[in-house]
């Protein structure tokens, strides 16, 4: 095998173990563009912020709990209420593949989450959001970010 296809075989392999990071203002900007500004009165930095404390923008992380749900994708959503995974029972109130969550367009996983903050106990559903986003100052998340 020549070193230049090595090379690119071991590349690509490599990057499938990779975290796939979105950028904040990019995050910002597609939070924008799917209207979840004040929805249920919370802000666009309580969304950011919540992104960063759950998976630190990775929306490919997958984590799996100790009661054998697993939290999937930049929100990290829980499958044992959320998402169906196969693996174990699901309320699957978003009604979707808990894979969906993984995908780099975003649109499923900010679907489901708008679902969730609708629900009763809106954020607080994420106890990281409470313990790290809740009653901070979150102004500086969008610093620097360009939405229009």
């Amino acid at each position: 095998m020549s070193s230049g296809l090595l090379l690119c075989l071991v590349s690509c392999l490599a990057a499938t173990n990779q975290a796939m990071l979105i950028k904040r203002c990019f995050l910002a900007k597609v939070l924008h563009e799917e209207e979840v500004e004040g929805l249920e009165g919370y802000t666009l930095n309580d969304w950011l912020c919540l992104a960063s404390v759950e998976s630190n923008f990775n929306a490919s992380k997958v984590n799996e709990n100790a009661d054998g749900s697993f939290d999937y994708g930049i929100f990290q959503i829980n499958s044992h209420y959320w998402c169906n995974d196969f693996r174990s029972h699901s309320e699957n109130i978003c009604h979707m593949d808990c894979q969906d969550l993984l995908s780099p367009s975003l649109l499923s996983s900010i679907s489901c989450a708008k679902k969730i903050v609708s629900k009763a106990g809106g954020m607080r559903n994420w106890v990281r959001w409470r313990l790290h986003c809740a009653g901070h100052p979150l102004s500086y998340w969008l610093t620097g970010c360009h939405l229009e």
